[in-house]
């Protein structure tokens, strides 16, 4: 601020800076408190996905360690080992989207490969409900970690605009107002000694008259 009101120039000219400088800075202070209210709504959105979709996962996750559980407990280590032979990794792919400027995940899809049927059969059926369940847990698993992805980063953007906003509103405009009023002050002033020396001007000019008659 310093440094701006330095470059500004003085009269009636730096108070129409200042003038634009104050009205540019409230509005965008208005524009950034409408994007801060849009985006706290959808940050709660996230949230309550993100709660929604870690609760669900952990669900999913639990069940599929019960019946691997059970399938150790049946057919031991090899037979987990041997079930787990010849899978193939799942795929996740990301879908984005935009929110008031902030690009963050909307959904995900998963694919989970199918038993190749050159691979040996689960020797249990507890085996065969863990790999299922665990093939919904992983979908779920990154429906979380894309609500988890989101909330996050919508967040973010709502503590930087709201830091924005109390910058503008705390610092920035009341110092461009202060400014402006110094300037108002200023220029009356100058106005009112200009008038007193037109004043004086004249009066001095009438004085210096001849008077008629003499």
């Amino acid at each position: 601020m310093t440094g701006a009101r330095r470059r500004t120039p003085p009269g009636r000219a730096g108070r129409l800076r200042l003038r634009h400088s104050l009205d540019v800075a409230e509005r965008g202070a208005d524009l950034l408190e409408r994007k801060l209210r849009i985006l706290r709504s959808e940050h709660r959105r996230l949230l309550r996905a993100e709660e929604s979709a870690a609760r669900a996962w952990r669900d999913l996750l639990s069940e599929a360690e019960t019946w691997l559980l059970r399938g150790l407990l049946l057919g031991g280590q090899q037979a987990l080992d041997s079930a787990a032979e010849g899978l193939g990794p799942a795929d996740v792919t990301v879908h984005w989207t935009v929110s008031m400027g902030v690009r963050h995940p909307a959904t995900v899809s998963t694919s989970v490969p199918d038993r190749p049927s050159t691979a040996a059969a689960p020797s249990n059926t507890a085996l065969v409900h863990a790999e299922a369940a665990y093939g919904r847990a992983v979908r779920a698993a990154a429906e979380y970690a894309a609500a988890h992805a989101a909330a996050e980063m919508v967040g973010a953007e709502v503590v930087s605009t709201r830091h924005r906003v109390r910058a503008l509103r705390r610092h920035w405009i009341p110092r461009l107002r202060e400014a402006l009023d110094r300037a108002d002050l200023a220029l009356e002033q100058s106005e009112h000694e200009d008038t007193v020396r037109r004043r004086w001007a004249a009066r001095s000019a009438e004085a210096g008259r001849p008077r008629a008659g003499r």
